[in-house]
């Protein structure tokens, strides 16, 4: 495979993506790509999955389905194709992009449901620092409308239970689980000083222009407000992918989403569900 780290990434973002959890990419996906998931999305919305939710608040709703990939050609086209698997590779420092799982997420205009401060990590069955998130706009994104992350955050411990959005409420235990032979800390809840306290927590955010796009660490904290516009919809593609060292791990609570590939706790990730999309020559 041709060499393409300087057109895709430098050495600084890598570096300063591994020490902040996230960075934003600017014009790294191209209209074909945009016009390519849009014409997607639109046939995810005429027909969602069983996971679809739709969350209303204030005068708009808040829509997100996942794992329609297999289903849409278009969603199917942009993951195995597009820059967004070698991207997702070269910022980790991994070798291979494995491809996980893709969410649709849609907040209209004047939707006022706040995304909760949380890991996506924890709602995986994975560990290992591999595993990293490719969020991007298909319409521009203010900066009181984009992700907010709390940098350095995939650096610390513990790592912290999963919150229903429609509830912000922690997801329930299933089961006791050893997280000290998979490297994880006691899972704990998420703090909740972050917004009140900026002298402890920094913030790291962007505009985002369809083309953009943000990348971060499944362990990196990080939430977003509703949508501020009265006459925009914020409509986002997000993709998830895994690394070199990432691992199958089991979970004490239920799995978003609920599938495990036929894994066992320890096997590297890629498999028929979670297939490799992109490798180092």
């Amino acid at each position: 495979m041709n060499d393409t780290k300087h057109q895709l990434v430098t050495t600084t973002q890598i570096q300063a993506f591994q020490q902040d959890g996230a960075i934003r990419l600017q014009k790294v996906f191209d209209k074909e790509w945009l016009n390519t998931i849009a014409r997607g999305i639109e046939k995810n919305l005429a027909n969602p999955s069983q996971y679809s939710e739709s969350l209303d608040a204030g005068s708009g709703r808040f829509f997100n389905d996942y794992c329609n990939w297999q289903r849409i050609p278009e969603y199917q086209e942009y993951i195995r194709q597009s820059p967004a698997a070698e991207i997702a590779a070269r910022l980790m420092g991994s070798a291979k992009a494995i491809f996980y799982h893709e969410h649709l997420l849609i907040k209209e205009p004047g939707n006022q449901s706040k995304t909760p401060w949380h890991q996506d990590q924890p709602y995986y069955p994975v560990d290992g620092r591999h595993v990293c998130s490719i969020w991007m706009p298909l319409d521009p994104v203010p900066v009181e409308n984009s992700l907010q992350f709390v940098k350095g955050s995939h650096t610390l411990g513990p790592r912290f239970i999963p919150r229903k959005f429609a509830t912000q409420k922690n997801y329930k235990l299933k089961s006791q689980v050893d997280h000290r032979s998979t490297g994880f800390a006691q899972f704990e809840t998420v703090p909740d000083d972050i917004d009140s306290r900026p002298d402890k927590y920094e913030i790291l955010s962007w505009a985002l222009d369809p083309g953009d796009c943000v990348v971060f660490y499944g362990a990196t904290l990080h939430g977003a407000a509703g949508n501020v516009s009265l006459n925009t919809s914020r409509r986002a593609f997000s993709t998830r992918w895994f690394g070199d060292d990432a691992r199958f791990a089991e979970r004490p609570w239920e799995l978003s989403p609920p599938f495990t590939g036929g894994l066992s706790a320890g096997e590297p990730m890629a498999c028929e569900l979670f297939p490799l999309i992109w490798s180092q020559a």
